[in-house]
């Protein structure tokens, strides 16, 4: 397929009347390009093409939860590409060890062999069991542990390199050993369902972590005496900030905050849904405990929140329509910056390798068409 004159975006910025052409689920090439016999054409008429969508957290898509093993990875890659994302990172929740090992063992079956016009599987994030249980959220506190290397091996059943991201509370005993052996093993650490101080925040950072997971979810408050983890997210510049861009999870200026403290080279737009994402309302499961979908969110009978059905294209969508963000920042921080937060370095980008699919928007910023 050759993509003729679009407006591309192109490792951060517009490149207008750019030729695209892609081959085997792959952007081949770049620039002022010639069509071959035979080649499909698509006239991109100056519309925005943008990069395959890249989400460092999502646990579950259309009825099927990372949890449930490979079977599930694999369905989730094949639908989530239909709506435009290119790379995910499938997520677990608190579980036994033999569940949790299951899972992993799933995420590194899709990883290595993809499954055909897919989305790409850049490893697992394990949000478990690490935890804090006073900022457990939907997550299944009677798991949660203290960290440790040997943990994570028995978890990851030997196969610490399908292990992409941890979030973990670095208040926890064993954190600093913890932190330091993960990342030095290339395992991208996220804190995140913790009562941290600020303090302590800004620790785990000097220790290696880069990352923290649904900022101002699942951890104390921002306050002006105590301004605890969100205090550190929003200053260190050595951390990159999740969002939940679904208007539920974040007040509207709070994610202006984010964008304005961190740029968009910082913050890091994510879905954390869970299988309801493309259901209709009704009863569904997360982590093992019914979550009840009504009025676009998802929550635990007690009301507390229970990841989102948030989509990439909505997240997007919502950034720019909802929330006043510039597009080339909302752009951004839905496709290279998540990639860059974990270390990818074909994902969300368009550069000969990257994945697709990729995405075409018109000059109203809706989305117009998905091209793989």
């Amino acid at each position: 397929m050759l993509i003729i004159h679009a407006n591309a975006y192109c490792e951060g910025v517009f490149c207008p009347d750019t030729d695209v052409r892609v081959e085997q689920g792959e952007v081949a090439e770049v620039g002022r390009l010639t069509a071959r016999a035979g080649e499909e054409v698509v006239d991109a008429a100056g519309q925005y093409l943008l990069p395959g969508f890249v989400d460092v957290h999502i646990h579950a898509f259309r009825g099927h939860d990372t949890m449930e093993g490979e079977a599930a990875v694999r369905h989730m890659s094949r639908e989530l590409a239909q709506i435009g994302v290119a790379a995910f990172m499938p997520t677990t929740m608190s579980a036994s060890v033999e569940d949790t090992r299951l899972a992993v063992a799933g995420v590194r079956a899709v990883m290595e062999n993809p499954e055909p016009n897919g989305s790409r599987v850049l490893g697992a994030h394990m949000e478990a069991p690490f935890l804090a249980e006073s900022k457990c959220g939907a997550q299944l506190k009677e798991y949660f542990t203290d960290p440790s290397m040997d943990k994570l091996e028995t978890m990851a059943d030997g196969h610490v390199e399908a292990v992409r991201m941890i979030t973990m509370a670095p208040e926890r005993a064993g954190a600093e050993a913890f932190i330091r052996q993960a990342t030095a093993k290339g395992v991208t650490v996220s804190i995140g369902h913790t009562a941290a101080t600020c303090e302590q925040t800004h620790q785990a950072a000097e220790w290696g972590a880069t990352h923290v997971t649904h900022t101002f979810n699942a951890q104390p408050p921002l306050h002006h005496r105590e301004p605890g983890v969100p205090g550190a997210a929003l200053t260190d510049d050595r951390l990159y900030t999740e969002m939940i861009c679904d208007g539920i999870h974040l007040h509207p200026d709070i994610i202006r905050l984010i964008v304005r403290a961190k740029g968009a080279d910082k913050a890091v737009m994510i879905t954390d849904a869970m299988e309801a994402e493309g259901m209709p309302e009704g009863k569904y499961a997360l982590g093992g405990q019914d979550v009840y979908v009504k009025d676009g969110a998802a929550r635990l009978a007690s009301g507390v929140l229970a990841g989102s059905i948030l989509t990439m294209p909505v997240a997007l969508h919502n950034m720019i329509h909802r929330f006043g963000i510039a597009p080339e920042q909302a752009v951004r921080m839905c496709t290279l910056t998540p990639a860059e937060s974990v270390g990818e370095q074909l994902a969300g980008r368009i550069i000969p390798g990257s994945p697709v699919p990729l995405t075409l928007w018109n000059a109203d910023w809706e989305l117009k068409q998905v091209l793989a």
